[in-house]
């Protein structure tokens, strides 16, 4: 199969493709007498695991550690778990987080008006620096 059927075949593009084999996430792929990179059904199941991965949120370093892995029939299952729950721990916190901006731009939101006058509690509160409760969220308040 080209890179062209194993992109439609994966939901991939052409260029993820590439990248993935370039950071050696996928195995270089073999080529035909004029060039072609040729993908195997080994090649397109390990690409969807990658997709699957990927999908999952997983960082192109953790989906290489699930691909050694998963290649690894000596595994502890204890390894693959502790991996899945780092970065639960992961989302958690940026939902956490999400969440924090969400509620500190609803508050500010309903505090504004909305109508033809020019105070703004929306901008001010971005000019004050308006803190939003989560890591990373600044509030530096101007004199």
């Amino acid at each position: 199969m080209n890179i062209g059927q194993a992109a439609k075949h994966t939901g991939l593009s052409a260029k993820m493709i590439r990248y993935y084999e370039s950071i050696d996430l996928l195995p270089h792929a073999g080529r035909s007498e004029s060039g072609y990179r040729q993908y195997s059904p080994a090649d397109l199941h390990r690409l969807a695991f990658i997709k699957r991965a990927r999908d999952l949120g997983f960082s192109l370093e953790e989906v290489g550690k699930l691909l050694a892995l998963w290649q690894d029939k000596q595994r502890a299952s204890a390894d693959v778990k502790a991996l899945a729950e780092e970065h639960i721990a992961t989302l958690s916190r940026k939902i956490a987080e999400m969440t924090a901006l969400r509620d500190t731009l609803v508050e500010l939101a309903n505090s504004c008006q909305g109508d033809n006058r020019p105070d703004c509690p929306i901008l001010q509160g971005l000019e004050e620096g308006v803190s939003c409760g989560a890591p990373g969220c600044s509030s530096h308040r101007q004199p």
